[in-house]
């Protein structure tokens, strides 16, 4: 059965920045989504911010496997109501793959807990990327560094919890380190947050950075199985009824 991804995008900076215009002129989540289309075993759609209901209706949502997440200029507008749908989904197994400055976002922040604050330094410098967990699936066919020749800096400290793994490190021209490949599990749904994929370099053209996001969605698609059990509807036996 194929997996069902949805590409959420903001929408915002193509349509007022011309530089990001031409990098990107179908949107960001379209280059994304372009390249997950011709994926074995995928089926995706696209939604964006300025749609009704963000264009993640109760029925999008519900038909979603995994989501995959950019925003960046408007994340305090996104309806709560939204959130909150997502967020329930994530718990009952929905993966959700959040890129770049979305770890702003208020689903990642809610799902994480913290903060999500970081440093950064947009002066578009070179970043290596370091696989520190050879043999994860998200880093299936990617060699044990990559390089991206301009991308925004994100230093540590990164307030995030600690992840269940860190499938990458970055470096960056002035020394800096980031925790820029990390994973979590809420409930039944599998997180996973990579990290480049600012809006002026053509990071989403990168078949390397493809390649991860790819395989971070294989890897985050709900596992079947059992959910939580509801104790009120189990006689567990063990369970003092007095």
């Amino acid at each position: 059965m194929a997996i069902r991804v949805t590409v959420w995008h903001e929408y915002r900076h193509e349509k007022k920045n011309p530089k990001v215009a031409e990098i990107y002129p179908q949107g960001m989540h379209e280059a994304i989504a372009s390249y997950l289309r011709k994926c074995e075993g995928l089926t995706v759609r696209t939604a964006t911010q300025d749609e009704p209901e963000h264009g993640l209706s109760e029925e999008v949502v519900n038909n979603t496997d995994v989501m995959i997440w950019w925003g960046h200029i408007a994340h305090r507008e996104v309806n709560e109501a939204v959130v909150d749908r997502l967020y329930t989904r994530v718990l009952a197994g929905m993966g959700l793959v959040v890129l770049h400055s979305g770890h702003f976002s208020k689903i990642f922040q809610k799902l994480m807990g913290t903060s999500c604050n970081l440093k950064w330094r947009d002066t578009g410098e070179r970043e290596t990327l370091w696989v520190t967990r050879p043999g994860h699936p998200i880093v299936k066919d990617i060699d044990d560094h990559f390089v991206i020749e301009r991308e925004e800096m994100y230093p540590e400290f990164f307030d995030i919890p600690e992840p269940e793994c860190t499938f990458l490190i970055s470096t960056f021209a002035g020394g800096e380190v980031f925790r820029s490949g990390c994973t979590w599990t809420r409930g039944l749904g599998k997180i996973a947050y990579f990290r480049p994929g600012h809006e002026t370099f053509p990071t989403y053209h990168d078949p390397r950075v493809l390649k991860v996001i790819e395989n971070a969605t294989r890897w985050a698609q709900p596992t079947p199985g059992p959910g939580p059990l509801d104790f009120g509807k189990h006689d567990l036996g063990w369970v003092d009824k007095k």
